[in-house]
Parts: C-alpha cells; structure tokens; sequence
C-alpha cells in the first residue's frame, strides 16, 4: 500500500430508475451506504462516467465509484477511475451481487475469476488483471428454471426486500472493517 494513493471502492450495476431495486444493483446500494456514512453524495466525474465521493474510511483515503455504464461495461469506468486517481490494483474493492451465494450471505476475497460475472469480467478485461478485493454479495440463485440474467434484473421478493438494507449496511462494514483491518480478520468476521 502506498501512503498517497486512495483506496477505490466500486459498486456495481445498472444506470437508470428501473434497475434501482434489482438484484443486479445491490453493490451500488451498498455504496449509497458508505456515501451516506461519509456525509457526502455521489457527483458525475466525467473522465470516467462515473459518479464518486472523496473521504476517509477505516483511517484511509477513500473514493467511492459507481460507473454509469451497464453492468458489462464496468471495466471501462473502473479503469478511469483507476487512472485517474492513480489507484494501484491491490486498493480496489469492487462490491457485487453473486449468484452462487445464498441471499443474505457475504464472502470477500482477492482475486478469482469473474464467474460468469459480466460486470467483473469487463473489469478483468479493462485492467488486465483479476487482482482486486471483492466483496460478493449474495443474492442466490433464481428459482425453478428462470434465467438468471432474467433473475438478476428483477426486483428483490417482499421478504428479501425487508432484509436489503441490513445486507447492504452489512457489506458496507465489511467495506470499512477491510480498509481498517485487512483481509483475513475481515474474512474471519464476514465471511458466513
């Protein structure tokens, strides 16, 4: 880590009113957690058509992100980002949704491969590299035999609903918790 550079958290999904409350969205929900906890709120930066917050977490420097673009098209955003704050690939934190983790369950990790994640995999493609943090969220797989690109695009259930705030403040600590205390006890903590 160096001392001058900031830590990028990006939160992942889609742009737009309609995919607000989808399932795709629920890293950019957790980031709307930590602008809130910074006291800021998200501004358009152009260079990288995202919109990010400037403050400190966990006793770092901080930018959050959330890119504008469509879900598999993250990369290029994130890249700017990147670029633009001169932030080395072992200070990313990307929050996403995941699949193949039951609904209300976290896990973080370094590195990995996108797993069929279009969002991570434009990342992967942008940065030339997979080796970035990861908070996975989960949001469990579709029932019966819906497409699960049907699936993430929908709306959380009633049930679910009522437990998304919770699920996303909880990502937003292990956000904090991972900036402040390093992966492993972070995992030791979040990793359910």
């Amino acid at each position: 880590m160096t001392d001058t550079s900031p830590w990028l958290v990006v939160g992942l999904g889609n742009p737009g009113p309609e995919y607000a409350a989808t399932r795709h969205n629920v890293g950019a929900m957790a980031l709307d957690v930590l602008a809130d906890r910074l006291g800021r709120r998200l501004a358009l930066h152009r260079r990288s058509r995202s919109d990010v917050a400037e403050g400190h977490l966990g006793g770092h420097r901080v930018v959050l992100g959330r890119p504008r673009s469509y879900m598999n098209e993250s990369g290029g955003p994130v890249a700017g980002l990147v670029s633009f704050y001169k932030v080395p690939i072992e200070q990313l934190v990307v929050l996403h949704d995941e699949l193949d983790i039951a609904f209300g369950t976290l896990r973080l990790k370094l590195g990995g491969g996108d797993n069929g994640h279009h969002g991570l995999k434009s990342i992967r493609r942008s940065l030339s590299s997979g080796d970035f943090y990861r908070v996975r969220i989960g949001i469990g797989r579709p029932p019966g035999r819906q497409d699960p690109a049907d699936f993430v695009l929908r709306p959380f259930g009633a049930t679910e609903r009522a437990e998304v705030p919770l699920l996303v403040a909880t990502a937003a600590d292990a956000v904090e918790a991972l900036l402040q205390d390093g992966l492993d006890r972070t995992q030791s903590r979040f990793n359910t």
